[in-house]
């Protein structure tokens, strides 16, 4: 995965519309905007993530002979056009949101300035991998909030759609909250924790269940969580592991991590049941796991009935997003420079009101509430527009622009989110480290109110335009329409 070309990585009609832009001669510089139209899952908000790998991308963006070998073999571009792929590299901008930030509909995540050329080619790969990466890190960010504060553990190597989407999967999935994986080349590959306790197999290798959880404690005193439900849970799998840990205890170890993996069952009966009979053993401190189908809305479940699980292992629902398995993010053309420098906007129209796009180029702010910290709206402007905090704002809603609302000057702050990362092909952005990107999640999503964080009917963070470009857009469509 790590040297493959990923140049290819593209639908054909990009191709095809890159020879038709080079026979016409079109070296227009476009922007370009990648967005989404609605939250995952129904949610409040969603997470950035998968830049790093764009701007991989983007590094090593050229056509290898093979790649010129193989499309000259399909019969349908001409040799100078194939002769002008030999040397092509990406000469663009590119600005986007910072890895783990929060985001909202509508709102460009990563914009792209360049030859149009160049900027439509590489439109397939961006959304590939901003749209998977965002998907996993929302439902982990969604996941960990329903386990209020205890470790979630990234388990779905095995269910996910290939080696890809499981390991970059795994690294989303951290973004958003959780404290590792069980991936190992995730974690050699991002640094990030691995963790794992073991597997039914090596409970029924051995004769018996006390045997299988002595040798496995022998090994692995310091992080010994014994998987408790291979046979009976309460009758044969705790008193067993009571006795191992009973043992350790007599012996000496104090281990600094221990307890036990529910895996089937009623795990909220079963987590109380278990509770009680380590507290009476003496070991109020062990942990009890579980695993299981886990989702948030299972976990927010079990949380309710009171359940003593304390920490979780999510595998197939949070590496697929089982019940939202795409993205949806979208990447439209928005703006064409003329020969004097000047960004001429475009729109297109739609008979879906979602799917009128917002016209120019355009950046954005985020705007916080001065007194909690936590975020009030995100104004959609032109990239040309300045804003003065000690003056009174006025919001509007783009699509019922009659709702209106006034900030009073020195209650707000404003931050532009989108940050340069590419500047005439050349990179001027570090990635942080994934753990550092997970770190910044975390503050982004305590800017989240409470009401915008619920699964069922979350409070809208309103993304607005400004008046400048809504004026524009309604301009345009006026035009358009005349």
């Amino acid at each position: 995965m790590s040297t493959l070309n990923l140049t290819l990585l593209t639908d054909l009609y990009e191709l095809t519309m890159m020879q038709g832009y080079f026979k016409n001669q079109k070296q227009d510089i476009a922007v370009f905007d990648a967005f989404y139209r609605s939250n995952p899952c129904k949610g409040g908000y969603a997470i950035s993530a998968g830049l790093e790998q764009v701007i991989d991308y983007i590094e090593n963006l050229h056509f290898s002979q093979e790649d010129i070998s193989y499309l000259r073999s399909l019969g349908i571009f001409e040799e100078d056009f194939l002769e002008y792929l030999s040397d092509f590299h990406f000469s663009g901008d590119i600005y986007a949101i910072p890895e783990g930030s929060v985001m909202f509909p509508q709102e460009p995540m990563l914009k792209v300035i360049a030859p149009v050329m160049e900027a439509q080619l590489i439109e397939t790969a961006v959304l590939n991998i901003i749209n998977h990466q965002s998907l996993i890190a929302t439902k982990a960010a969604r996941v960990c909030h329903a386990a209020q504060g205890d470790g979630v553990m990234e388990f779905g190597l095995r269910r996910a759609q290939g080696p890809d989407s499981g390991t970059y999967g795994a690294r989303a999935a951290v973004i958003g909250g959780c404290k590792g994986t069980s991936n190992v080349l995730a974690g050699q590959l991002f640094q990030v924790p691995v963790l794992g306790t073991h597997a039914h197999s090596w409970i029924m290798s051995f004769p018996d269940e006390y045997t299988a959880f002595k040798h496995y404690a022998d090994l692995y005193p310091h992080a010994c969580i014994l998987l408790v439900d291979t046979y009976d849970t309460l009758k044969s799998g705790i008193p067993n592991a009571i006795r191992v840990f009973q043992e350790m205890k007599d012996a000496g170890i104090h281990s600094s991590y221990y307890g036990v993996r529910l895996d089937s069952g009623d795990l909220a009966y079963l987590s109380k049941k278990v509770r009680k009979m380590l507290d009476d053993a003496g070991f109020p401190d062990a942990v009890i796991a579980a695993s299981n189908d886990l989702d948030e809305y299972l976990i927010e479940s079990l949380k309710a009935q009171g359940s003593t699980i304390t920490s979780w292992g999510v595998g197939t629902n949070l590496i697929t997003a089982k019940d939202n398995p795409s993205f949806g993010g979208v990447y439209k053309l928005t703006a064409i420079q003329d020969d004097n420098g000047e960004f001429i906007p475009k729109i297109k129209l739609s008979e879906n009101i979602e799917k009128v796009t917002n016209p120019g180029n355009k950046t954005f702010y985020r705007i916080y509430d001065k007194e909690t910290g936590k975020i009030r709206a995100d104004l959609i402007c032109l990239a040309d527009e300045t804003f003065d905090e000690s003056i009174d704002l006025k919001l509007f809603d783009p699509n019922a622009p009659w709702k209106k609302t006034t900030l009073a000057g020195g209650s707000y702050t404003m931050q532009e989110m989108l940050i340069p990362v590419i500047k005439n092909g050349k990179t001027i952005y570090h990635s942080p480290s994934v753990m550092e990107i997970r770190e910044h999640c975390t503050r982004e999503k305590d800017t989240l109110w409470e009401e915008t964080k619920r699964f069922a009917n979350p409070q809208e963070i309103y993304v607005d335009l400004s008046q400048k470009l809504y004026d524009l857009k309604t301009s345009l469509l006026n035009e358009m329409h005349n």
